[in-house]
C-alpha cells in the first residue's frame, strides 16, 4: 500500500489506512515518502537485539585492532549520511562467508571473508556504504513494517525447530531480520547511496564495480553452483555493474585526490584466518570434531550437516528429521533434563541415567504439539569437561520410527576426541608478500606451495592467473595445513 492511498475505511481496511497515514514519512536519505511504521527508537531498539543474538550466534572476530579499525573506517562513512545521529556500530563477524549485512539503528557487519577478497579501502567502502544505505534508506524496517501491517509474523523457527523452545527465544526472532529479502529496487537504491556516501568520503567511487565483478567471478569459480552469500542475500540485476559504472560517468572525472589505500589496507590483513576455522569443528565426512571443546560424534550418513557458534546441526535428507548438539547452562545433566522437559508443552518420559564412553549421562524420550503438528524425539545430556552438552534428536510423530535407531546411534556417539592431530588442528591463514620480481600468481604458485589452488589466489587477488605482477606488489597468500576436511559441511538451514 503506498503512502497517501485511497482506502474504503470500514472495518480492518479503516484500521490499516489508520495505520499507513500514520506511519508515512519522507525519507531524508531518498527523499521519498515510505511507509514505516517502525519509529527510530524502536528500530535502534531492534537493532540492539539483533546485534546481542548475532554476537551470540556468529561471532565476532577476536582481533581487537581490526574491530577498532572497522569501527573506526565505518563511523567515517556514517557521519557523510543523512541519519549521523544513529549510534552508528561497525563489527567484524568470524564468518569465512563472503558477505555483509545491516540491521536497524546503524549496525553494519563484513565478515572476514569478504575483507580477505577486498583488496583495498576504496572496495570496503563500498560495501560499508552499501549497508549503510540499506539503513538510511529505512529497507529493513521498511520490510518489517509491511509484515506487520498484513500481520506476517517475524519468527522464523530455531535450528532446533519449535520443540525446543528454550534454545530459540528471543535470539531467533532477533536473528529473524536476517532473513528478509530486499527487492532489486531497494538493492539498486543501496548501490546509489553507498556510492554517495564513499564518494563524499572521499574515496574512489571506480573501485565500487571491482567488487560486483570480484562476486561474479566467485559464481563462475564455483561453476555456477554457488552463490556468494552477499549476492545470495543481496538480489542483483544483470546489469548492475553497468547502472553503476553509468552512475560514475556522471560524477567530477577527475579522481587524482581520491582515496584507494590499497597496501595499508592489504598489510591488515597479514596473519587474518582464511576459511573454516577448524579450532571451532570441523566434519570428517559424518564425523564431526572440535579441538577447542575436545569431543566429536557421529552424525547420520548423507544427512545435511551445520555447524554454528551456537550449535551442531544435522537434517536428514527428507528434511523431516533433525539432530542437534549444543550446550546447556545447567549445571549438571539431572537438572538439565528437568529443565527440558519442564518445558510447556513438552511431555517427557522417565529419565535413564547412564554412563556412555565413560561419560555421565541422562537421557529421556519427548514429545511436543508444535505449530506444524506433533513431533517426537530423544534428548540427551552429558557431563564434560565441567559443562553439561545438549544432544537432540527428534522428527515428526509419525516418522520418529524411521529415525529412531539412527538418531539414537548419533546421540550415544558422543565421546571425548583424544586424536593429538585432530586436537593440534590450526586454520589456514593470509599473509602478505612483497613480490621480489616480475611474476604471475601461476608462476609464483610453483615458487611458493599454498593449501589452496593457485585459480583461488588469483580471486582473492582480484587478478587473472597470468596477470603480470609487478616487483614490489603486496599479493595475499594463503599459507597453513591442507583443509582437514573430507567434505564440505552443507548448510540445513538455506542460508
Amino acid at each position: 500500500m503506498a503512502c497517501g492511498a485511497r482506502v474504503r475505511t470500514s472495518g480492518t481496511l479503516a484500521v490499516l489506512a489508520a495505520l499507513a497515514a500514520a506511519g508515512c514519512a519522507i525519507n531524508p536519505a531518498t527523499g521519498k515518502n515510505q511507509l514505516m511504521l517502525v519509529s527510530q527508537d524502536q528500530g535502534i531498539a531492534m537493532g540492539r537485539q539483533a546485534d546481542t543474538a548475532i554476537i551470540a550466534s556468529i561471532g565476532l572476530y577476536p582481533d581487537a585492532a581490526l574491530q577498532s579499525y572497522i569501527q573506526q573506517f565505518g563511523a567515517r562513512l556514517a557521519a557523510t549520511s543523512e541519519r549521523p545521529e544513529l549510534p552508528w556500530t561497525f563489527r567484524v563477524v568470524d564468518d569465512p562467508a563472503v558477505n555483509a549485512f545491516a540491521v536497524p539503528g546503524g549496525f553494519v557487519y563484513v565478515t572476514r571473508g569478504i575483507l580477505t577478497h577486498l583488496t583495498d579501502e576504496a572496495e570496503l567502502a563500498s560495501v560499508v556504504g552499501h549497508e549503510i544505505g540499506h539503513i538510511t534508506a529505512r529497507h529493513t524496517a521498511a520490510e518489517m513494517s509491511k509484515q506487520q501491517l498484513i500481520g506476517v509474523g517475524l519468527a522464523v523457527g530455531s535450528i532446533a525447530s519449535a520443540t525446543v523452545a528454550k534454545y530459540a527465544g528471543t535470539a531467533s526472532q532477533a536473528l529473524s531480520i536476517l532473513y528478509l529479502k530486499y527487492s532489486r529496487d531497494d538493492e539498486s537504491q543501496a548501490d546509489e547511496l553507498g556510492l554517495r556516501y564513499m564518494t563524499r568520503a572521499n574515496f574512489d567511487p571506480r573501485r565500487m564495480p571491482e567488487v560486483f565483478r570480484m562476486l561474479e567471478q566467485m559464481t563462475a569459480s564455483e561453476g555456477g553452483g554457488q552463490l556468494p552469500t552477499w549476492l545470495s542475500t543481496h538480489p542483483s540485476p544483470g546489469n548492475r555493474v553497468d547502472a553503476i559504472t553509468t552512475q560514475i560517468a556522471t560524477l567530477p572525472q577527475n579522481f587524482s585526490g581520491t582515496t584507494v589505500n590499497r597496501d595499508s589496507y592489504l598489510r591488515r590483513l597479514d596473519g587474518q584466518v582464511f576459511g573454516a576455522d577448524p579450532r571451532e569443528g570441523y566434519f570428517q565426512g559424518s564425523r564431526f570434531l572440535h579441538p577447542d571443546m575436545r569431543f566429536q560424534l557421529t552424525f547420520p550418513e548423507g544427512w545435511a550437516t551445520q555447524n554454528s557458534r551456537q550449535a551442531v546441526v544435522a537434517v536428514s535428507p527428507a528434511q523431516d528429521g533433525a539432530v542437534e548438539v549444543a550446550t546447556a547452562q545447567e549445571a549438571s545433566a539431572n537438572a538439565a533434563a528437568g529443565a527440558f522437559l519442564a518445558q510447556q508443552g513438552i511431555t517427557g518420559g522417565a529419565t535413564s541415567r547412564a554412563s556412555v564412553h565413560g561419560l555421565t549421562t541422562v537421557s529421556a524420550p519427548f514429545a511436543a504439539e508444535t505449530s506444524s503438528g506433533a513431533v517426537r524425539g530423544m534428548v540427551l545430556f552429558v557431563e564434560y569437561r565441567g559443562g553439561v552438552f545438549a544432544l537432540i534428536g527428534y522428527a515428526p510423530d509419525a516418522r520418529w520410527s524411521t529415525y529412531k535407531t539412527v538418531v539414537e546411534g548419533t546421540l550415544h556417539s558422543f565421546q571425548a576426541l583424544t586424536d593429538p592431530a585432530a586436537l593440534n588442528a590450526q586454520p589456514q591463514r593470509v599473509e602478505i608478500v612483497k613480490i621480489a620480481a616480475r611474476t604471475t600468481i601461476t608462476a609464483l604458485a610453483r615458487q611458493r606451495p599454498s593449501p589452496v589452488s593457485a585459480a583461488t589466489l588469483a580471486l582473492i587477488n582480484q587478478v587473472a592467473l597470468d596477470t603480470p605482477l609487478e616487483a614490489g606488489r603486496l599479493v595475499k597468500w594463503v599459507v597453513g595445513p591442507a583443509s582437514l576436511a573430507t567434505k564440505k559441511p552443507q548448510n540445513a538451514t538455506g542460508r
